[in-house]
């Protein structure tokens, strides 16, 4: 099956030239479809959506015809002579957002369902079209303007400021909009992760075990294990998922002094790729008197998580207390605690009936925000009209999420990843 859809002013006008008197709106009517010969190419059904009730808030017109690639560009071309063009990618869920009917994020949560790699990422992108991130923004958004409308009132009257501003119902609205904009920041993150899916490194010195870890995650023999230290000497990267959520997970050489210059550029390698890491398992061998208290010696911005190994071949008391989590590659001892361990460093519940789907660019407009908002506080009680500034920046950096605040290159970054006819 394959379906044709027209918007435009003129997509009636068009959609008759081929199947003749169109239907009641929202009535699915079988017609013949012809040429411009008037011979039959196809019968299928037809509905109309006048404007503005339909996805674009246009007049819409949607042909379900038998498909096949052949029939399917017959028809176009048809359609291209009545005075129809092919759409751009993303076109339709462009147009829909300019005339009101989705905001920005929504628009996104129709390419992440598309392309979701696993079911709580299509739930995920699901509570996205649903409003699941623009609701709680316009919250935000409307008690930031409370805030500068309080603020603003303010600096209309001088004389009053600085006693204005030193009042603590500023301090205390100020708090409570840091407070969820920290919360929803904390939100898109773990929304990006079940988008996006996540990184995860594994470093720790020779011989930790690292390989064997990897191959016991993935499940099969993904990486060369011997007991001969250094046996690493490159990057290597396999996928699987952790509770719905789609991990890339690194194996690195072990970190350690070496004279060997490929083990040296094995070593440059690992910190390189630890730059991109999401989360970090710092794996120790839990046999040796190792300190499973102390950090791994890089550093490092992801969250670490440190990993006693070996734990099949010691007293799980003696060195429970030096590890946050104590496992066996060998055996799979430890691994379910592991992948828990992981899902809480990233700060996802893929269950969690509230998740939705984000991208790294609302994260970085939240950022802003909370950076803003940073600012704005320190200019409390005496510069009132830097605080009303550092305000301004935060709605339009938060506005930028929907869309309500935009640049034309942000659309045609985002509307050129759709497919054709979304």
């Amino acid at each position: 099956m394959g379906i044709i859809r027209i918007s435009g002013p003129d997509a009636q006008s068009i959609a008759q030239t081929l199947c003749g008197e169109l239907p009641q709106p929202r009535h699915a009517v079988l017609r013949s479809l012809r040429d411009n010969n008037d011979r039959i190419l196809d019968r299928g059904l037809v509905l109309l959506f006048p404007a503005p009730h339909s996805f674009t808030g246009e007049d819409v017109v949607e042909l379900h015809t038998h498909g096949g690639q052949v029939l399917l560009q017959l028809l176009l071309q048809q359609l291209c002579r009545a005075g129809a063009r092919l759409a751009r990618p993303g076109e339709f869920s462009e147009r829909a957002f300019l005339n009101d009917k989705i905001d920005l994020t929504q628009a996104e949560a129709i390419a992440d369902l598309i392309h979701a790699g696993s079911e709580a990422a299509v739930r995920a992108a699901n509570r996205s079209l649903d409003g699941g991130l623009s609701k709680p923004v316009n919250i935000l958004q409307q008690d930031l303007i409370e805030l500068r409308m309080w603020v603003e009132a303010a600096l209309d009257f001088p004389e009053e400021e600085i006693d204005f501003l030193a009042d603590e119902r500023i301090l205390e609205s100020l708090q409570r909009v840091q407070q969820q904009t920290q919360s929803l920041l904390s939100d898109a993150q773990a929304g990006v992760h079940l988008t996006q899916g996540a990184r995860l490194a594994i470093i720790g010195p020779p011989n930790a075990g690292k390989s064997s870890l990897l191959n016991a995650l993935v499940k099969r023999d993904a990486a060369i294990v011997t007991d001969i230290p250094g046996t690493t000497r490159d990057v290597l990267r396999e996928r699987l998922e952790i509770g719905g959520i789609p991990l890339e997970v690194i194996d690195t050489a072990g970190l350690r002094d070496s004279n060997d210059p490929v083990e040296q550029e094995g070593i440059r390698r690992a910190h390189a790729a630890l730059t991109d890491a999401d989360v970090v398992l710092w794996l120790l061998d839990a046999t040796e008197q190792t300190d499973g208290t102390q950090p791994p010696p890089v550093s490092l911005k992801a969250p670490v998580i440190i990993v006693g190994n070996k734990r099949d071949l010691l007293d799980d008391t003696a060195a429970r207390e030096r590890y946050r989590v104590m496992v066996s590659a060998k055996t799979g001892e430890g691994l379910e605690l592991l992948e828990q361990a992981i899902l809480e460093s990233l700060k996802v519940n893929s269950g969690d009936a509230q998740a939705f789907a984000a991208r790294p660019r609302h994260v970085a407009a939240l950022s802003q925000v909370s950076q803003h908002l940073i600012t704005a506080a320190g200019h409390i009680p005496h510069a009132g009209e830097l605080f009303a500034e550092e305000l301004l920046e935060a709605q339009q950096a938060l506005s930028e999420i929907t869309g309500e605040y935009h640049n034309d290159d942000l659309l045609g970054t985002i509307f050129s990843s759709f497919c054709i006819g979304k």
